[in-house]
């Protein structure tokens, strides 16, 4: 297993972005924003995705610690249906970014696509979850944030299981999602329901009634 750079620098305050739930049909889009010792090593560290559910929360619990100074921001589904997620995703970073304690000197974001923040120059890094501990560590912490609160939010929705598919477009959340409509937390702008021929996977539980 590869070990991820500490550093992109050796002299400046850097900042790792990232962010979870840009593909779900329900619920925010989280971002974090951390920023860790100059010589952090952590062997277990990298891109969520690749990691289990129980090593997300413990790992997350080691960053809060480990980290100099670290953030968690959303932005609401209304944000993301007048902005769209990409932009939306965006701007979470920049709330997360404000929150920090101490403002970097170089803002590491995980992709393609960025906005300038405030005169903070930034560097867009392909798959840099998997190449960078801050932007590893943001990952983590967005995620496992995210996930809480769609477990929360399935006591109040629980037709739709986010308790396990967390917002993402499972078969069990679109059922839901064609049994009982939309909630206040879907994302108007996403396609909800997929079109002929797709939609007969999903068996309308409506029409099995019949």
């Amino acid at each position: 297993m590869k070990s991820l750079k500490s550093r992109h620098t050796t002299d400046k305050i850097e900042a790792g972005c990232d962010e979870a739930g840009r593909g779900c049909l329900a619920g925010p889009v989280f971002a974090s924003a951390v920023i860790l010792p100059k010589s952090y090593k952590n062997k277990e560290l990298r891109d969520s995705k690749k990691l289990s559910e129980e090593q997300r929360n413990r790992l997350a619990e080691v960053i809060k610690k480990d980290a100099l100074y670290w953030a968690v921001a959303k932005c609401s589904p209304g944000e993301i249906d007048k902005y769209n997620i990409l932009w939306a995703s965006v701007r979470a970073m920049h709330k997360a970014l404000k929150k920090l304690e101490l403002q970097p000197e170089l803002i590491l974001v995980d992709g393609n696509k960025f906005l300038p923040y405030k005169d903070i120059p930034y560097i867009c890094v392909i798959k840099g979850d998997d190449k960078y501990l801050s932007i590893a560590a943001a990952s983590v912490l967005a995620k496992v944030t995210r996930d809480n609160y769609m477990i929360k939010l399935d006591k109040k929705y629980p037709s739709y299981q986010w308790i396990s598919n967390k917002g993402y477009p499972t078969i069990a959340h679109r059922q839901g999602i064609m049994q009982n409509g939309l909630t206040p937390e879907h994302r108007k702008s996403f396609k909800q329901i997929p079109t002929d021929p797709q939609l007969k996977l999903f068996k309308d539980p409506r029409k099995s009634k019949r």
